[in-house]
């Protein structure tokens, strides 16, 4: 007799718990279709509802006052982001596609992605560290760029939401992963206030040495995604010198003052003005895709990076971070190939994209600040986009 009630009372726990977590879903797809209908989203949950590689793949909110963002844990990537521009008018200001699958298929891999194992280029897919030579894939011409051929961008994270505002991804990089060495364990914590900042936590350790450098590539249009042209886009950027780069985009090792130059943007300029100018280093980026060296980035505080501003909607993107570098970059590789949320083609220069960062190459340049992780450290920065209106 007592055996039947212990299994009873078994079976209605389990029943009790399956209900519960049925209704907290029921409830999370609920409020998450109320979000998507409030922000004309032109997103829908089930088109994220899905498998690869064979884990989980879903569409997520987080909200707070009057910032929202949407995310995918396909590349524990933003999907959109949604603030008042100087009408009061809810705009998305970073675009992206309707789907995992338009995610999966396109050709720009990167759209709002979080980027590892080393965000930006290692020359010639080579470097060395501890007396051994390692090689990672050449998927950028002859160099390898933002992790290799898979990189974070293509990774099913795992995920939880502690609450409204905050999502967190993480992720096991396994030994040998993409060529790296050592296993290195990923968090990467997103999260708003009701300040419109959304703030980016990167954390990592590792259990052999190992480079990381970690950023996340959001392509940013202020006037919203679709709007057309970003070359009107007033730009700031709190750096004295950049670091001139080779036909590859690899840079030289050495940094350049930006006075004189079209990198100068220790005023506001617009992203067209100076784009087309005949200057060697424009050529070899194809417009602007470029480190610069920060004001104080050297300190291991947050300091300001950027500026931008959006010419139509009045929108203010301001760039915060620990990071010593700023790769700006102007759109320049955009050909029209995929299709935006909104029904918008990603045609050439209509986004743009601020990535804080360690510089491009450091494994390979020993005048540039290190990021070789070593067992026991614990990697850890932190960057900020903070959202205002200017009238």
């Amino acid at each position: 007799m007592r055996t039947n009630k212990i299994i009873a009372a078994a079976l209605f726990s389990a029943v009790f718990l399956t209900s519960c977590e049925k209704t907290k879903k029921e409830e999370k797809a609920v409020a998450e279709t109320t979000i998507a209908k409030e922000m004309d989203t032109h997103l829908k949950i089930e088109d994220f509802d899905t498998t690869i590689d064979g884990k989980k793949v879903s569409l997520y909110y987080i909200k707070a006052g009057q910032i929202t963002v949407a995310f995918t844990n396909y590349g524990a990537r933003i999907v959109g982001l949604w603030v008042p521009d100087k009408n009061g008018t809810m705009t998305d200001v970073v675009v992206g596609l309707n789907s995992a699958k338009g995610f999966q298929d396109s050709t720009e891999p990167y759209f709002g992605a979080t980027i590892g194992r080393v965000g930006n280029r290692i020359a010639k897919g080579t470097f060395k560290l501890n007396g051994k030579e390692y090689h990672v894939p050449l998927n950028n011409d002859k160099n390898s760029l933002h992790g290799g051929v898979k990189g974070f961008q293509g990774i099913v994270w795992n995920v939880e939401q502690p609450d409204d505002k905050t999502i967190v991804f993480t992720y096991t990089s396994l030994d040998g992963e993409e060529g790296f060495p050592g296993k290195l364990d990923v968090k990467v914590t997103y999260s708003v206030d009701d300040s419109q900042n959304l703030k980016m936590d990167y954390e990592a350790m590792t259990d052999k040495s190992t480079p990381v450098n970690l950023t996340n590539h959001a392509f940013f249009n202020l006037n919203g995604e679709g709007s057309g042209t970003v070359l009107n886009h007033k730009v700031m950027i709190h750096a004295d010198a950049y670091t001139p780069v080779d036909a590859g985009l690899i840079p030289f090792g050495k940094l350049e003052k930006v006075t004189g130059t079209p990198f100068d943007f220790t005023t506001f300029h617009t992203i067209g003005e100076r784009v087309e100018s005949d200057n060697v280093q424009l050529k070899n980026g194809k417009g602007y895709d470029h480190n610069f060296a920060l004001k104080n980035g050297d300190e291991k505080k947050m300091h300001d990076a950027a500026t931008v501003v959006g010419d139509k909607s009045g929108i203010v993107m301001k760039v915060v971070t620990q990071e010593p570098g700023l790769q700006f970059y102007s759109g320049n590789f955009m050909q029209g190939k995929n299709t935006f949320k909104s029904g918008a083609k990603d045609d050439f220069r209509t986004a743009f994209a601020m990535e804080t960062q360690h510089f491009p190459d450091a494994i390979n340049q020993p005048a540039f600040a290190p990021i070789v992780l070593e067992p026991g450290e614990k990697y850890h920065t932190v960057s900020e986009y903070q959202f205002s209106v200017q009238k």
